[in-house]
């Protein structure tokens, strides 16, 4: 597959992206998952994480954080990866699971979900930033891992394709918020429909108390 709407990486680039599933195989693993999330952020909807083992062969051309590269891209690669995936596996956190346990812990179990669904068991995990404390699995956290590790990018790739999906999905079902175009996240538009209609079903409760504490126009049902 070809993909043409941004410039080449180098070499070096390239490289780089596999300096620490390198230094890991030194070690004895091949097994060696990536994982991230998107959607810690937003107003609305879940929030993703993906899981990917990645073959050592792997093509590692254009991959890199999922938020430096076009929707069109993101696709585009995610074929790739899931194609090329020794296993990859996405874990989801919706919003009433968020409102209950707060988003960081949101986040580290969507993560777990995702690294408990690969259909094989990684012999270590490379994650963005955070650190699972509760995995019983050989694990590093790697500040910017998704720019810096082509397992944690191509983690971060899946699991942003993944959401994006499924905020399009809640476009349909719940209208007036621009969930399509915004993903859930407080534009105007977002706003705008919060204040005309009110939250949905997919709205985070908890990130809204400030919102509308504040004199806004819609204050009911939180």
């Amino acid at each position: 597959m070809t993909i043409t709407d941004r410039p080449m990486q180098s070499t070096r680039q390239v490289q780089d992206l596999h300096r620490y599933e390198e230094a890991l195989r030194k070690t004895g693993a091949s097994l060696i998952a990536g994982v991230d999330e998107v959607g810690r952020g937003p107003l609305a909807g879940p929030v993703t994480a993906a899981a990917v083992i990645l073959p050592l062969d792997f093509n590692a051309e254009g991959i890199d954080d999922s938020k430096k590269l076009t929707p069109r891209r993101r696709e585009m690669l995610a074929e790739r990866i899931r194609e090329h995936a020794v296993a990859w596996s996405i874990g989801w956190c919706d919003n009433a699971v968020i409102d209950d346990i707060n988003i960081l812990q949101a986040t580290k179990r969507a993560m777990t979900l995702a690294i408990n669904g690969l259909s094989v068991r990684p012999e270590h995990v490379l994650i963005d930033a955070l650190s699972l404390p509760e995995l019983a699995i050989p694990q590093t956290a790697i500040v910017k891992g998704d720019s810096r590790s082509v397992s944690i990018a191509a983690a971060s790739i899946l699991a942003k394709v993944a959401r994006d999906e499924k905020m399009q999905d809640y476009d349909t079902l719940y209208p007036g918020y621009a969930f399509g175009s915004n993903k859930g996240y407080g534009t105007k538009a977002h706003y705008d429909g919060l204040d005309a209609l009110g939250p949905c079903p997919v709205h985070r409760r908890s990130f809204l108390q400030n919102y509308f504490a504040g004199g806004n126009a819609w204050n009911k049902g939180l």
